[in-house]
């Protein structure tokens, strides 16, 4: 018998060392190392019964052209939102990672698909955090009820796997991953090693079955997956479920996915029977517009494949504290950094001394680099309190020397403004000759420069610094 060895494991990459530190050498976090028991047969167990293909003759290798292949059968979720970030459905045999803050509404959104799945296939819904009594009181309040959907409170991972094996669902959830377990692994739920070895023995059970499985994943406390980061590449897709647990909204954005685009997003609304979709995320973020305050800008922010027109804004006021303060909750601070510079530099706004907050209505974070030029008209309507021409649309890439550089998908983004009733659309002057718009009613402007995004969206001949009557030359 081989003589079992201590470990130090940090718990959230993964990183082991043979003795204890306080710091952990592969991610930097203090007090991040678990001491566990090294199991030497564990891998190689694994290794042996570890095979996607049940068939042992497929384990040849073919040529690429004589491999047989087939449309992946997809099956509703019974949401549109989560069809959408799925890429058009389920997947048999697909396993699928969704992640999210504590109280965000992961098990009730879960249990919903589970119980729409229920009306034409059998679903297993696993929970080793509460007990069956407790899930179909939320079921009641849910209405999630259906003579297909089981229910099985269990936490040991070799009693689950039965149960399946017998059942055979078509869909299968766990929740939570942190609460499975190996009995022969010496370690506790939750723990690096327990998280690793029960997700790669749920991915065989998923491929060899032709099982969908999901599984619901906790989160640390800078919001990311609880636990070893290699869970996020044994997985086909990971969803990510964003929003405060007080706030009305929630997004569900997929960071991978092998069966369709990442980037995309879902929207939903909590309400008192669950999450509901919003098929109208543009109208719902521009319900509490006001077009007579300063600081305000709309912009078609590209999540995946879909726009969404929301508001930004941003209050830009004088401050006697040295530095000022650079404060947003849903753009990259640095990006705003970087802008401001951009403003001052070239445009003569003398804004660095200035405090400035930049928000997104709606709470949705953007990371898409058309959403610079809307940025710096927010910022320099807010600092001279002067406000932007009203039903103006805004977009496009701003470079260091104060060019606006083109972005994609602008034919997209137009025609989700035109449809929202915007008849002002200011974008890059190199995506003129991608659109295919010709409505009359809708004046287009292309600029190729900063201040002359500036001069159209407030409306006058020359934009200048009012503070030192110093007009920009490009």
């Amino acid at each position: 018998m081989a003589k079992r060895k201590t470990l130090y494991v940090c718990q959230e990459c993964g990183y082991s060392v043979p003795k204890w530190l306080g710091k952990c050498p592969g991610c930097g976090k203090w007090n991040t190392l678990v001491e566990e028991l090294e199991e030497p047969s564990s891998f190689t167990n694994i290794n042996r019964n570890f095979s996607l293909n049940t068939n042992k003759t497929n384990s040849i290798p073919k040529p690429i052209k004589t491999i047989e292949t087939e449309d992946l059968p997809r099956f509703s979720a019974g949401s549109p939102e989560m069809n959408r970030v799925l890429g058009g459905g389920i997947i048999p045999g697909s396993l699928v990672l969704m992640v999210g803050d504590p109280g965000v509404g992961k098990s009730s959104l879960n249990l919903r698909i589970c119980a729409y799945v229920a009306k034409k296939h059998k679903v297993l819904y696993v929970t080793g955090e509460e007990s069956s009594r407790q899930i179909r009181m939320r079921a009641d309040r849910l209405n999630a009820l259906d003579d297909n959907l089981y229910v099985l409170s269990e936490t040991d991972l070799e009693r689950i796997e039965r149960h399946v094996l017998e059942q055979k669902p078509d869909l299968l959830v766990i929740d939570s991953i942190q609460t499975i377990f190996r009995p022969d692994i010496q370690s506790a739920p939750g723990s690096v090693s327990q998280v690793r070895e029960c997700s790669v023995n749920l991915l065989r059970i998923a491929k060899q079955n032709n099982i969908a499985i999901f599984i619901i994943g906790h989160v640390t406390k800078d919001g990311t997956l609880a636990g070893p980061r290699v869970l996020e590449h044994i997985v086909d897709t990971v969803l990510y479920f964003e929003g405060e647990r007080n706030a009305e909204y929630r997004v569900l954005r997929a960071v991978k996915n092998r069966f369709g685009n990442t980037n995309e997003i879902g929207i939903f609304e909590m309400r008192e029977n669950g999450l509901v979709d919003v098929p109208d995320a543009s109208k719902m973020f521009l319900s509490e517009q006001n077009d007579n305050t300063s600081g305000t800008v709309i912009i078609p922010a590209l999540e995946g494949t879909r726009p969404l027109l929301v508001e930004i804004q941003a209050l830009v006021a004088p401050t006697p504290y040295v530095p000022p303060r650079r404060t947003s909750d849903s753009i990259d601070i640095k990006k705003i950094q970087l802008l401001l510079a951009v403003l001052e530099k070239r445009v003569h706004l003398n804004i660095g001394s200035c405090d400035v907050y930049v928000k997104v209505a709606g709470g949705i974070k953007i990371d898409d680099p058309a959403v610079d030029l809307a940025l710096c008209c927010a910022m320099a309507s807010s600092f001279r309190n002067q406000n932007i021409k009203p039903q103006t649309i805004i977009f496009g890439e701003v470079g260091l020397a104060g060019e606006v550089r083109s972005v994609s998908q602008p034919d997209i983004r137009v025609r989700e403004a035109i449809r929202m009733g915007f008849t002002n659309i200011i974008l890059p002057a190199k995506n003129l000759d991608r659109l295919e718009h010709s409505s009359s009613n809708v004046q287009i402007h292309g600029v190729r420069y900063l201040s002359e995004a500036l001069k159209i969206a407030f409306n006058l001949e020359v934009f200048y610094n009012e503070y030192d009557n110093s007009p920009h030359k490009k």
